[in-house]
């Protein structure tokens, strides 16, 4: 299949450090340029990829006039290729695709991989392109919002991300005094405070990792919370860290706690530690009640104190199970092979419009 798939422009695929996103896109264009498909990936160009690179963006993506050329950029290569492509799979903006969204005879899904979806442009969207055009989230919790009129707001399906498991190292035994680990942006929805709380009342040591935020209404979120409580003995901050520390610090590690304070469309940071055999405390918020199976690759908790009783049964937790489970549903070649299967489907129900309204 002749493949196109937008990012947006903010970071390379795949990232350095932070972005979840743009490491499901690279593990997704890796694996379909692997099985022999032709792809081309439309976004940042520091982007590291074997597809076809078409590079855009506008630093420092901000403010309308930025984010209308990046719409135009992105928009205008889709149109050029228009011909040339099967299928547009979307992880960026759903305004990218206009140009291309009344050509019912173009396959087109478009991804969400955040909380809010703009219902209002996903009823325009649909006007325009009909079934030619489908959505995913990567978790159900993503779309649960949807308004009750359905076919107004396009068909969904889910697909969870996943991860490469080959670049994670299992870990079946830690060592009894094995820390904790919070690894994610340190902003306050991500409750890296809420950790905190969880390891000191657990005795437990903790490990942070993350990049702080630095502008906004929480820039002063580290400094004000999480700076005043690192002693490292108990509470130690290591900052940013890259895939190989992060394989090192998810391995050692007897859990990752995951105390969100939103509703996390899915958080890729759950698949990297069960990826490692590391079992996932998280709060029951978002994707968390579909990715977290009790006892077997960890406990959702609603509370502090859930979570303090979820660490003390840690030892109930089959480390080896834990990375068997991620395998099974959040491996690389899983996820590919689900997106796989739907741009087959895709490209099968176009066809068949096509030719229905050729006989009509």
């Amino acid at each position: 299949m002749r493949i196109v798939i937008t990012a947006d422009p903010y970071l390379p695929v795949p990232p350095e450090h932070y972005g979840g996103i743009e490491r499901v896109i690279d593990v997704l264009v890796r694996e379909l340029d692997a099985r022999g498909h032709q792809v081309t990936l439309i976004a940042h160009p520091d982007s590291r990829t074997p597809a076809r690179l078409i590079s855009y963006g506008r630093p420092p993506h901000t403010g309308r006039a930025a984010r209308v050329a990046e719409l135009a950029q992105v928009g205008g290569a889709l149109w050029r290729l228009k011909r040339d492509v099967d299928i547009v799979h979307s992880f960026g903006r759903l305004a990218a695709l206009l140009p291309v969204l009344p050509l019912r005879q173009l396959a087109k899904i478009q991804s969400y991989q955040r909380d809010g979806v703009p219902w209002r442009s996903v009823r325009v969207a649909v006007r325009l392109a009909g079934t030619s055009l489908l959505f995913t989230g990567c978790s159900s919790s993503v779309s649960r919002t949807r308004p009750d009129d359905h076919a107004r707001n396009g068909e969904w399906r889910t697909i969870f991300n996943g991860v490469d498991v080959t670049r994670y190292v299992a870990q079946p035994v830690v060592a009894p005094d094995a820390p904790l680990v919070f690894l994610g942006r340190l902003d306050p929805i991500k409750g890296a405070h809420s950790a905190i709380a969880i390891a000191r009342a657990a005795r437990r040591r903790l490990t942070i990792a993350g990049t702080k935020v630095t502008a906004g209404p929480d820039r002063d979120y580290f400094d004000r919370r999480i700076a005043p409580e690192i002693d490292g003995t108990q509470v130690t901050y290591v900052g940013p860290v890259d895939d190989a520390v992060k394989n090192e610090i998810l391995g050692r590690a007897a859990a990752l706690l995951m105390p969100i304070e939103w509703e996390e469309p899915f958080g890729i940071v759950m698949a990297e530690a069960f990826a490692c055999g590391t079992p996932v405390v998280a709060f029951a918020r978002g994707s968390v009640p579909e990715v977290v199976r009790d006892g077997i690759n960890g406990f959702a908790c609603r509370t502090v104190a859930e979570a303090v009783a979820a660490v003390g049964a840690l030892g109930t937790i089959d480390r080896r199970a834990v990375r068997a489970d991620c395998e099974a549903r959040f491996s690389a070649s899983v996820i590919v092979d689900a997106y796989e299967s739907l741009y087959r489907e895709m490209l099968d129900s176009v066809r068949t419009m096509g030719a229905a309204s050729a006989l009509a």
